[in-house]
């Protein structure tokens, strides 16, 4: 029974961020929060702030460090996305922009 529920939890969890990229606004305004709990070798990068919520998560794959990407958290219109769906956001077909070969 217990298995039951934790994966009818799951698929109910998988749903709603599915639903949540549908509804997605990439022209919105986005502020990105990287990770500070990381210990890097490399200069910190703090909030920044950008006018495309599809730029926000370009800079956030293709630019940020991985390890400032873990545990990030961008935020539009009022919801916040951890560095996972910040990587669906960018993997969906709804992203507007062309993808790094890199990413």
């Amino acid at each position: 029974m217990v298995e039951e529920t934790t994966l009818e939890q799951e698929t109910v969890g998988r749903a709603a961020a599915e639903q949540a990229v549908i509804e997605f606004d990439y022209d919105a305004a986005a502020e990105l929060f990287p990770s500070r709990r990381q210990r890097s070798r490399r200069r910190p990068i703090g909030y920044r702030r950008f006018g495309h919520a599809a730029d926000a998560i370009r800079f956030a794959i293709e630019e940020l460090p991985p390890e400032f990407l873990l545990g990030a958290c961008l935020e539009v219109d009022e919801e916040r996305y951890n560095d996972q769906a910040i990587r669906h956001l960018y993997d969906s077909s709804d992203y507007p922009l062309t993808r790094s070969a890199q990413a």
